[in-house]
């Protein structure tokens, strides 16, 4: 499915992979005091955002994560198992450093900003909120749009705004997170409709719902994608959130500055895929962060052709996963940059074996 354009912001297009960068990382790899592949992942990796930031020396040197929040009109029918107003409960945590997020941000030096983009509540000024708020909630999908083509729009804009400013002020790379009651089944909603997949292998149990409440929150989402039939270019605004739009706009906004994005978990890989249908090269700058246990994190995964860094069995948002991954990205560059080569070294095997571990840029997926 391509989204018609009609209903979308104008953004930057996405610019191509920089290949020669990624192919003298690619040489560098052949000729280090190693067997050839048998740093794994990293050795691709490290390809991979040598393509992305056009360089063999960059280093995420000013992370920062970016925690779209927004609230659902479906989790008014009992599929989460805590109520709406833990979202801004939670949007309160975040900004007094109580959260998950904010302990591995602090334990890995990443700038946190959180974005209200749809909380169904007032929330306090502060310096690390964007108060950007479209709407206090979406409408419950399977009565009607989740939202309006306007809103969906202004909801991209804001997210693209905030990170462009975040890249302007020196931010080099780009976690996403998301908080809001009820997004997991908007994820799911969104997957199922953009991948063709049934509900059922795509619906987890998300804050860890009893087993009626996942039958439950199946048929619902069964309900909404017949209700809403078809799906055409309004499938973001029929059965999205603010905060998801948020993040479409936060990973089309970092693509086009050539910024790499983490994402951790189901919600923003549903992100992901409304944004590669607008600009597929969007996805060439992601990083899948991890694999949740959500189910539909997999499939959205498969889809997008991104292999998760990490597989922890998470399932909490908030940017996490992404965090996590972050100390391997920057080990993978740091390998690639400060090891000796065999010739710097003085070790015999100048000519490193080729390895089925690594080839060429060709053999590479386009980023991961």
């Amino acid at each position: 499915m391509t989204l018609k354009m009609t209903i979308y912001p104008k953004f930057t297009p996405i610019p191509p992979l920089d290949t020669v960068a990624q192919q003298a990382a690619l040489e560098r790899q052949s000729h280090l005091t190693k067997p050839r592949g048998s740093l794994g992942r990293l050795e691709i990796l490290s390809a991979q955002i040598a393509g992305m930031t056009g360089s063999l020396d960059w280093l995420p040197k000013r992370p920062a994560v970016i925690v779209c929040v927004g609230d659902h009109g479906i989790a008014e029918q009992g599929v989460s198992a805590y109520p709406r107003k833990v979202t801004k409960q939670m949007v309160l945590n975040f900004l007094n450093g109580g959260a998950a997020i904010n302990v591995l941000a602090k334990q890995f030096n990443i700038a946190l900003t959180v974005i209200d983009a749809g909380v169904a509540g007032i929330l306090p000024e502060h310096p690390q909120l964007v108060a950007g708020k479209v709407n206090y909630g979406t409408a419950d999908f399977t009565k009607a749009p989740a939202m309006s083509p306007m809103q969906t729009e202004k909801a991209i804009q804001l997210g693209m705004r905030v990170v462009e400013e975040k890249i302007a002020a020196g931010a080099d790379i780009i976690l996403t997170g998301e908080m809001g009651i009820g997004n997991t089944t908007s994820s799911a909603a969104l997957i199922a409709a953009l991948t063709g997949e049934p509900v059922e292998r795509v619906t987890g149990r998300g804050t860890g719902i009893s087993y009626e409440q996942h039958r439950l929150k199946i048929q619902l989402i069964e309900e909404a994608l017949t209700f809403h039939d078809p799906l055409d270019e309004d499938t973001l605004p029929k059965l999205g959130g603010y905060e998801i739009a948020a993040l479409v706009g936060v990973i089309l906004g970092a693509a086009g500055k050539r910024v790499p994005v983490i994402l951790d978990g189901v919600i923003t890989a549903a992100a992901a895929l409304v944004a590669g249908r607008l600009d597929a090269g969007v996805i060439h700058y992601c990083i899948a962060g991890h694999r949740s246990a959500e189910p539909g994190h997999a499939v959205a995964l498969q889809v997008l052709g991104l292999s998760p860094v990490l597989d922890l069995s998470l399932r909490l948002g908030e940017g996490t996963g992404a965090a996590l991954a972050l100390p391997l990205v920057e080990a993978a560059m740091r390998t690639l940059q400060q090891m000796a080569t065999f010739g710097e070294a003085s070790v015999s095997g100048a000519v490193n074996p080729p390895s089925s571990g690594l080839s060429t840029p060709e053999s590479l997926p386009p980023a991961e």
